[in-house]
């Protein structure tokens, strides 16, 4: 394991260097793109230094991660709530999968206008928008898992006599759980993008607040450890639902063992 840690982190090594050498040669302007020991520098001073503009690296953080934590959660749960109405029945399906496949197209830039008008400019139209872009992947890879369940399951449950919730909890939500986190890994995605998106607009505090400001006022160093830190976010999230998807699927590697 560490070996093959090592040998992954070969790219981004050789892609720094690459940056740093372009950076000092002249070749890219550092004022279009700085180098690394700017951007590390810059860091640094967001960290421990509170800037009139953006206030502390820290501090910003600690609101984005509230704010995708809401959203994200309630559009999860709203995701995989409808996946199951749709999925279980033509009625839900009729009803609830036209709606989830028009919001799939819309861009989430487009909704701003309108959630400033019905919610105003407080928390709650962020929130909301992050739990929009979080919803679809999820409704949409769990009513996919739902469909694609052997029909000789519900025969088996009506032999059992399970109870519908029972035969939810059983059958389904475990049948169609490989599908489930793929979904979950693609809503953690799209609501940083949509934390993104939501921030940069009548926002005052926030990672996104932070690039807004910093594109006032020209400063890419900022505006670059502002998207590392996006970055990082996002691949911590996801290696932390690989993890479960590792633990929560340990099943069907001992079955396939037997």
């Amino acid at each position: 394991m560490p070996k093959r840690f090592a040998l992954r982190l070969i790219s981004p090594a050789l892609l720094l260097g690459a940056w740093q050498l372009s950076s000092a040669s002249g070749l890219v302007s550092a004022q279009r793109l700085p180098p690394p020991t700017r951007v590390w520098a810059t860091a640094v001073s967001l960290v421990t230094t509170s800037s009139p503009a953006y206030g502390t690296l820290q501090g910003a953080l600690v609101v984005s991660l509230e704010r995708v934590a809401a959203g994200f959660t309630l559009g999860a749960l709203s995701g995989v709530l409808l996946a199951i109405a749709a999925g279980l029945s033509r009625l839900g399906e009729t009803a609830i999968d036209p709606v989830m496949r028009m919001l799939r197209a819309l861009p989430l830039f487009g909704l701003i206008p309108v959630f400033i008008v019905w919610f105003g400019l407080g928390e709650s139209a962020k929130i909301l928008l992050i739990a929009i872009g979080a919803a679809i992947p999820m409704y949409l890879n769990t009513f996919a898992g739902i469909r694609g369940l052997d029909a000789r399951l519900a025969e088996l449950s009506d032999v059992l006599h399970l109870r519908r919730h029972e035969f939810i909890r059983q059958v389904v939500l475990p049948g169609a759980m490989p599908q489930m986190l793929v979904g979950l890994r693609q809503s953690l995605g799209v609501a940083w993008l949509a934390l993104v998106v939501a921030e940069q607009v009548n926002a005052s505090s926030g990672l996104g607040f932070m690039i807004s400001q910093a594109t006032r006022f020209l400063r890419n160093d900022v505006i670059i450890v502002v998207l590392l830190v996006y970055c990082a976010l996002g691949l911590l999230t996801d290696s932390i639902v690989r993890l479960l998807e590792r633990r929560a699927l340990r099943w069907r590697q001992s079955a396939a063992a037997r």
